[in-house]
């Protein structure tokens, strides 16, 4: 399922909230508004654009107060507008890269390559080409560049705080020449020295681990708003938005991050991986 945007979401809990203190069913308020119940639900869960018209009709007939009402459509507005990866609509699927530029605070689990936001250029050049063999020329090299401004939107100065945890076969899986590896293992030596990062490398020694099952992030945002929860695998995208499976896959990695070596041991162990790359 794809899942919506902060915006939407926050949107979709404000006008449920509205409508329950107005003592209105989802029938009710359809009937009144003029809308399918499939509508209510879809705006409420947050999962469609509601117009300025169908939202200050809503308000209205939710008696909001104009403070209210100002709030929610200006709210509108900033969920509805383009943000930098709509001009990569043709890489980017779904609604993930949207979430993470909301996030304040990303977690990553990394079992075979490092994170899509620590790839350098030439490393995340081949990881995308041998996924996706049959690419030419042009469109791998739209899909490295998105990967790279993404890197910079999430990555940059007033980016999110982001904890990855990566396990020790990424670090050592050689990914095209030795010289590309020793630039990826370099950057990520030097993007561990940034306060909003902590990486750590989950060892081999730490055997049988409860992040076997594969990768998954989970995206934090401001209070009021729920985390989410992102698992991706060639099948497709799954959001996990549940509030108590969204606080499982948080206890699997504390219990990840504990099995790891420290940030301090695991640059050490980079360093000593790329001086034998």
């Amino acid at each position: 399922m794809k899942s919506p945007t902060v915006r939407h979401r926050r949107l979709g809990r404000e006008l449920r909230r509205l409508r329950e203190e107005a003592g209105l069913s989802t029938n009710e308020a359809a009937l009144r508004l003029g809308w399918s119940l499939s509508k209510v639900h879809r705006a409420e869960g947050g999962r469609i654009m509601v117009s300025e018209t169908d939202l200050t009709h809503a308000c209205d007939l939710f008696g909001a107060d104009s403070y209210t009402k100002g709030g929610l459509i200006q709210l509108a507005r900033d969920a509805n507008r383009r943000g930098w990866w709509t001009a990569y609509s043709d890489v980017f699927t779904g609604n993930y890269v949207a979430l993470e530029a909301e996030a304040t605070a990303i977690r990553t689990w990394e079992t075979a390559v490092i994170p899509g936001l620590l790839q350098s250029e030439d490393y995340a050049r081949e990881v995308i080409r041998a996924r996706h063999p049959d690419l030419s020329a042009g469109e791998l090299k739209r899909r490295v560049d998105a990967r790279m401004v993404r890197k910079i939107n999430v990555v940059g100065s007033t980016a999110p705080t982001l904890h990855a945890l990566i396990d020790e076969a990424a670090i050592r899986r050689p990914v095209d020449s030795p010289d590309t590896m020793d630039r990826q293992l370099g950057d990520l030596l030097q993007v561990m020295e940034w306060p909003h990062i902590t990486v750590q490398i989950l060892p081999f020694s730490a055997g049988a681990h409860p992040g076997m099952e594969g990768a998954f992030s989970v995206l934090h945002f401001d209070p009021e708003d729920p985390a989410v929860g992102y698992v991706e695998s060639p099948a497709g995208e799954v959001y996990v938005e549940a509030a108590d499976q969204v606080r499982n896959l948080i206890l699997l990695f504390e219990r990840l991050a504990g099995a790891c070596l420290s940030p301090e041991e695991s640059a050490a162990l980079i360093a000593a991986v790329r001086s034998k790359a």
